[in-house]
């Protein structure tokens, strides 16, 4: 594939190198409809169709019976789990492709449907006012159990556990998801976390969960095959209401990780306008490039034009595309051949079965138009 787009050139994360810059941000798909809550022979086809992007980054996939927060979305804590995983990640390798494992915990972003009736938990009792895909549609969130100080601690193994599975199921690498009001970003958030122990209050006290999964995972993975995720100016999405504290907490969370080997920082633009809230960045790559001196990738709403534009501008190393992967399993290749690009469709992202998942052709440029 050559091309003088920034996109399609090669780069090294840790010691991987990949073809090109094109990743596929993680995206839940809910497939994992049966009782394992295991990835299929559907999903070993889905990802390897879109092997060509530079690395995959799979679905969130949670941690323990008690990350659950959506009906059908993979396990990583059971044997079955480990062993549907295997046949995705031996699928994406024999298509020459690479592929990270997301380690997801919902917290408060869940029901007690999904566990025996139990509140499901979180750093505190506060209701993030949202709602969860439950077997019934889609319902509103309840206030969560604040967890014991044994509770984050066993957490922290969970996700350890989970680290240890992905590497037996045959991945490349993971990626701890501190993104987009789940559990990590709850902790991290003024409003979501109001304890006033260790793990509260202040903004180091705040950010210790997420430094000691960080380093429980270390344990199992080299940090260069460790990946994090976040969303600084996160607001009014996911539960999530931003403080005039939130920047500054990722401001400390990632200058600290330079002290780190880590693969790579996954950050994204917000979600929403942010543009009149003085305390939020409207422009994540630009802020936190000449902060973080690892290797950054940026996410949320790019597409062939802008994604280049940011990695020239020296913004950012990668860029993460989510929608478009879904509809055009051959991205990279299009945007090499500056093809057009397949819509997708909305109402299948979420539902069981191929249609909507694994029925996308690639483009054919023989074919008339």
């Amino acid at each position: 594939m050559h091309s003088t787009q920034a996109l399609l050139k090669s780069v090294t994360i840790g010691d991987l190198e990949l073809k090109n810059r094109i990743i596929m941000a993680p995206m839940t798909r809910n497939r994992a409809d049966n009782k394992d809550n295991a990835p299929s022979q559907l999903h070993a086809e889905y990802y390897a169709q879109r092997a060509g992007a530079g690395l995959i980054i799979s679905e969130g996939s949670q941690i323990s019976d008690a990350a659950v927060g959506y009906i059908n979305t993979p396990g990583i804590y059971t044997e079955n789990q480990v062993k549907g995983w295997e046949k995705v990640t031996e699928a994406v390798h024999k298509n020459e492709g690479k592929i990270f494992l997301q380690l997801w915990h919902c917290g408060r972003i869940s029901h007690p449907k999904f566990h025996d009736g139990e509140k499901p938990l979180a750093p505190s009792a506060v209701n993030p006012n949202t709602q969860a895909y439950t077997p019934d549609g889609f319902e509103d969130t309840v206030e969560p159990q604040a967890m014991s100080v044994a509770d984050i601690k066993q957490t922290v193994l969970d996700f350890k556990h989970a680290a240890e599975n992905a590497k037996r199921a045959g991945f490349d690498g993971v990626e701890i998801h501190g993104s987009n009001g789940y559990l990590i970003h709850q902790f991290l958030n003024k409003n979501a976390n109001i304890r006033t122990d260790d793990y509260g209050g202040s903004i180091e006290n705040r950010a210790r969960f997420f430094f000691e999964i960080l380093e429980a995972i270390s344990e199992v993975w080299p940090e260069n095959r460790i990946g994090v995720r976040f969303n600084p100016s996160l607001n009014d999405a996911f539960g999530i209401t931003a403080s005039e504290e939130s920047i500054a907490t990722f401001d400390h969370i990632i200058e600290k990780l330079n002290a780190y080997d880590l693969a790579y920082l996954h950050l994204s633009e917000p979600f929403t306008d942010v543009s009149q809230i003085d305390y939020l960045e409207t422009n994540i790559a630009k802020h936190y490039r000449p902060i973080y001196k690892g290797k950054l990738m940026i996410n949320a709403g790019f597409d062939q034009e802008s994604g280049n534009k940011v990695i020239d501008e020296g913004n950012a190393d990668m860029v993460s595309f989510a929608k478009l992967f879904i509809s055009n399993p051959d991205l990279p290749e299009r945007f090499s051949k500056n093809a057009p690009l397949a819509d997708w469709d909305e109402d299948t992202f979420y539902t069981p079965g191929s249609k909507g998942y694994t029925d996308y052709p690639e483009f054919d440029s023989e074919k008339p138009k």
